[in-house]
């Protein structure tokens, strides 16, 4: 295995930070990005707060070419998004979130392309409408984005497709990671101030760590094996509202008694009568993973025993 310059996009999140991680693991150097001037995600003493730090702005064709031909790097890594969702439904946010995920994923592919580099883009089952009960198929095609934050993430997609012939798609669902928020967290911190939380139990999907997803991710970048996939922790497919219960139970059980039953209730409701979010949100977000197993890669571990180490890191 040759020891590859990897720039890594999007460090200050969940994800681009523990890339980074697993990049120094390995022993491939790695140069983060964000558009911070300086490395701004959590100060766990890990590695991705010592390697070098490179500030780019995605969206700025000019700097996005200036940086990566100066670093030349061997793959990019893609994790910049713009993520937050319903925020991305705002009118005076719709240009500002295309920038970001469309034409900032574009001006990368055109300098990966110029370069010769492979890319790996993160996208999501946003992409698709998020109907009917069937897992999507990786490389299926027929894309209908229900939000902003979908067309714009299919977008991304491809811009990468369309420009390059050495990439991975990688989509990705109900992200958690140590550095930044996600749904796990939100629950912790309602679970301390309230005795009965509602949830949704009619959006069915699995949760991906991003501590196992970056773990495949570096394998991949590690082989020629491109195209599409769907990678999320393996253990079957739930709603959020399964989700919660399972997070309270292995909370409670770790010895955090207040999430235990006879402090919180959690009550499964629908997603209408949760009420509407800004953003539509996809019914059906389970993501058919079988193509890794195919081309030789090592799926993720269960959701639970996912849950279960984080649980163990944040709490």
């Amino acid at each position: 295995m040759k020891f590859m310059k990897i720039f890594v996009t999007g460090v200050g999140g969940q994800l681009g930070h523990d890339v980074m991680n697993e990049l120094a693991k390995r022993g491939h150097e790695g140069v983060g990005s964000d558009i911070a001037p300086a490395y701004s995600g959590i100060q766990d003493e890990s590695a991705v707060t010592k390697m070098s730090y490179v500030p780019m702005d995605i969206t700025d064709k000019a700097s996005v070419d200036a940086v990566l031909t100066s670093e030349k790097p061997d793959v990019v890594v893609h994790c910049a998004a713009w993520t937050a969702v319903d925020m991305a439904e705002d009118d005076d946010k719709v240009e500002k979130v295309r920038l970001v995920n469309a034409a900032g994923t574009e001006n990368i592919a055109l300098t990966c392309r110029k370069l010769d580099c492979k890319m790996i883009y993160l996208s999501t089952d946003y992409v698709f409408d998020g109907l009917g009960t069937d897992p999507w198929q990786p490389d299926c095609k027929d894309y209908k984005p229900l939000n902003v934050y979908g067309q714009t993430k299919l977008e991304g997609e491809l811009a990468v497709s369309n420009n390059l012939e050495k990439y991975f798609i990688v989509r990705i669902a109900w992200v958690f990671g140590v550095n930044g928020k996600n749904f796990i967290k939100t629950m912790l911190n309602l679970g301390k101030t309230h005795n009965r939380i509602t949830v949704v139990n009619d959006q069915i999907g699995t949760p991906t760590y991003t501590y196992d997803l970056a773990r495949l991710l570096v394998d991949m970048l590690e082989t020629e094996k491109y195209g599409y996939y769907h990678a999320t922790n393996e253990g079957g497919y739930i709603s959020w509202y399964d989700f919660t219960t399972e997070i309270f139970r292995q909370a409670a059980e770790l010895g955090h008694t207040e999430y235990g039953p006879d402090h919180i209730s959690v009550v499964p409701v629908s997603t209408a009568e949760y009420g509407a979010s800004k953003a539509k949100r996809p019914f059906n977000s389970r993501l058919d993973k079988k193509k890794l197993k195919e081309n030789g890669f090592t799926p993720l571990p269960t959701w639970q025993d996912a849950l279960n180490r984080y649980l163990k890191e944040v709490l």
